[in-house]
């Protein structure tokens, strides 16, 4: 029998730290399954997503996504030549047609399922797939939102950045290379700066940040204060036109 490899820190690793070792900044669009179900529409927002410049695609959803869409999804996303990453509200969400996985811990849960327990049970899977991974610390900043409910989260006091470094430490210390400072989706108001700022100054981890970003404003403030990639899904699905400015806001800020 062959022996399957973990693909640890591969080539969609590589493509993002080639990026953004140069200082470039860089965008990902967050598909959630579940929102966007019809092929048409899809490949029509993911065409124009690429098209304006979005470096990567996820895929992921806090609820109601089945491994059929999952894989259905990536293979309209993957037809855009860009990279295809997993971002799993849980194990439903991995498909063997993506090329990676946000390999996540959710550190500020009070949940052992999400601290340890989903990453055991998908493992295997994940090997069998031959799916990339990405080590990835996972915070949750507030707690009004589907992913703080489904994740029994500890919100983040916003005037407490340090919180935040200490769990961003921790993470590295644990040998981590990325950290996801995550408002929600759907969330009415995106990460405090401080909180990117803090961990960029303080760690060597790649910092994304994503929900509540509704503006090319707030993506340039955020960028400025520490952030390596910017996630838009919401957006993306209310107001496609609107997600590309936020985009051309990010390329702009690479200039």
């Amino acid at each position: 029998m062959k022996k399957r490899v973990v693909k640890l820190l591969g080539k969609i690793h590589n493509y993002i730290m080639e990026s953004i070792s140069t200082g470039k900044k860089l965008h990902f669009t967050l598909i959630d399954p579940d929102k966007v179900s019809e092929p048409d529409k899809l490949e029509k927002i993911a065409n124009l997503m690429a098209e304006y410049g979005t470096d990567a695609f996820l895929i992921g959803g806090s609820l109601g996504v089945t491994p059929e869409e999952a894989t259905e999804t990536a293979k309209v996303l993957k037809s855009t030549g860009l990279p295809v990453i997993i971002f799993p509200g849980n194990i439903n969400c991995l498909t063997p047609e993506a090329d990676a996985v946000l390999f996540m811990i959710l550190m500020n849960s009070m949940e052992k399922y999400y601290l340890i327990e989903a990453q055991i049970a998908a493992s295997i899977i994940i090997k069998k797939y031959g799916l990339e991974t990405l080590p990835t610390s996972y915070i949750v900043v507030y707690g009004d939102t589907a992913v703080a409910h489904v994740g029994r989260v500890y919100p983040i006091p916003i005037n407490k950045p340090e919180i935040v470094l200490a769990y961003a430490l921790a993470s590295e210390m644990l040998g981590l290379k990325y950290i996801y400072l995550e408002a929600g989706s759907g969330s009415q108001k995106p990460v405090p700066p401080t909180f990117s700022r803090i961990v960029k100054k303080n760690t060597d981890l790649v910092v994304i940040v994503g929900g509540g970003i509704k503006s090319p404003y707030i993506a340039q403030e955020l960028l400025k204060n520490g952030a390596d990639i910017i996630v838009t899904g919401t957006i993306v699905e209310e107001d496609p036109q609107k997600a590309t400015k936020i985009i051309g806001a990010i390329k702009n800020f690479n200039q």
